[in-house]
């Protein structure tokens, strides 16, 4: 059975993650994706974006800057509401995160629950909590700890009197471009706005790999409606977006939905699809909210600009409700990785196999000439690779034997191998003027011709 220990170790000794700041002993809570894992993290958002704005007729995309008016943040009700519960050892120091501390000794506690809800819980069960860095049991009433994290953009005082903060969601560009969208395109209500944007959070105790960071990409949609004509379009999209999962080779006995206990103060409904990670369990890799008409209420209260939107067919007034949904870049990133993991039984070896969805996978094909020290075949390789290249993601590999190529290939997750042998330059040859492609998942061998390589290849 796999691990997430496993997972974690894989991802650094192929390149796919590596901890931030690595030379400086790391930093808590970051992480950098490396040569293989930039490229899956960009063919996902390739994927997400095809099936949110491309393949959608009444969806447009967005890039909005992160800096934002300060006012932004209040109106949004993070200023006074965007908190972790967070209490202290009393004995070293050491600081935890009150709801999944219980969580971990079996009391269900939610992060949306009230500040009085989750100090009752604590009192009844901080007995049964021991500090991780000293072993005492001795813990501070639990306070509200504010999760954006500020900056100083364009104060040069230090007194820092209007803090601005680096964006703790990406989905607020989206509410303010709303008018301006509206107003300089074609759409109509109903109609959607997606956007791929950076969020930062001053995690308590960030944990989990790249399930809870202090830096992540967000891939959000946010679906504006008729108020009150929400209920069959919010079924839709959550089931939409489950499928898309499924669609790119995720295990569905993997997934489910799960409805919010305690809802957050701006939505009336909240459900998260969660994937079933190894070691971890369930947890949420993205958000479905029914937000109502807070968001644009509040930035109209906020901004004092008009955000109601006049249907141009019957000119009535309104400010439509909200349907959104958020997903974690790196969470979406580790349930992909996690569920294409194989190991598997290849006669008396064993092999490791990354069964990426060949949409997803890093490097399409691998050119490989069978001996390195030919060069007629390194030569006639070359010239493939340099043709496959201007198509396709794609790798030249001539170290060590055939066999280990393959291995080193299977555990990137590259779909097909592209081998130049002798008998592409044998004239005499049947198979003159084809390669060998050996298939990742079947461990095939079929020949092609080299004039037809791209078309088979896609």
């Amino acid at each position: 059975m796999k691990t997430m220990d496993e997972i974690i170790a894989f991802c650094k000794r192929r390149g796919f993650v590596y901890q931030g700041s690595d030379i400086y002993g790391g930093e808590a809570g970051l992480y950098d994706f490396g040569p293989y894992g930039v490229e899956l993290l960009n063919n996902i958002k390739k994927e997400w974006w095809r099936a949110n704005v491309q393949e959608k007729s009444n969806y447009v995309g967005l890039d909005s800057a992160m800096f934002k008016n300060p006012e932004v943040w209040v109106a949004s009700g993070h200023v006074n509401g965007f908190s972790d519960p967070l209490s202290e050892c009393k004995n070293c120091h050491t600081r935890i995160r009150v709801d999944k501390e219980l969580g971990k000794i079996g009391v269900h506690a939610d992060e949306k629950m009230s500040e009085k809800e989750l100090q009752k819980l604590f009192d009844a069960n901080k007995s049964k909590i021991k500090c991780s860095a000293c072993g005492e049991g001795d813990w501070a009433e639990p306070k509200m700890f504010n999760l954006l994290v500020q900056s100083n953009l364009g104060d040069f005082t230090g007194e820092n009197e209007k803090p601005v903060y680096l964006p703790g969601e990406a989905c607020q560009g989206i509410y303010l471009n709303y008018k301006n969208i509206v107003d300089t395109t074609r759409v109509k209500i109903p109609f959607g706005v997606a956007q791929i944007g950076k969020a930062f959070r001053n995690e308590i105790s960030p944990r989990n790999f790249l399930f809870r960071t202090r830096e992540f990409e967000q891939a959000d949609t946010q679906y504006f409606v008729k108020p009150r004509e929400n209920e069959e379009p919010y079924q839709e999209i959550k089931q939409r977006h489950m499928d898309w999962y499924v669609s790119l080779g995720i295990d569905p006995k993997k997934l489910r939905f799960t409805q919010h206990e305690h809802i957050v103060f701006y939505a009336s409904d909240a459900w998260d699809i969660e994937y079933n990670f190894p070691s971890y369990g369930f947890d949420e890799i993205e958000g479905i909210h029914d937000r109502t008409d807070y968001d644009l209420t509040q930035h109209t209260k906020f901004s004092g600009v008009d955000l109601n939107y006049v249907d141009p067919q019957t000119g009535e007034k309104y400010i439509p409700w909200i349907l959104e949904t958020s997903a974690g870049l790196g969470r979406m990133f580790l349930a992909f990785l996690c569920d294409a993991y194989t190991k598997e039984k290849v006669g008396e070896n064993e092999r490791t196999v990354l069964k990426l969805d060949k949409k997803l996978a890093p490097i399409k094909a691998a050119v490989f000439p069978l001996l390195k020290n030919k060069p007629e075949l390194v030569e006639k390789a070359r010239d493939i690779y340099k043709v496959l290249s201007s198509e396709f993601m794609c790798e030249f590999d001539d170290n060590g034997n055939i066999g280990k190529r393959y291995r080193r290939q299977d555990e990137i997750g590259t779909p097909s191998c592209v081998v130049v042998d002798f008998d592409t330059l044998n004239e005499k040859s049947k198979d003159f003027g084809t390669v060998a492609v050996r298939d990742r998942d079947t461990m095939e061998q079929v020949r092609v011709k080299i004039t037809n390589l791209i078309e088979y290849l896609k």
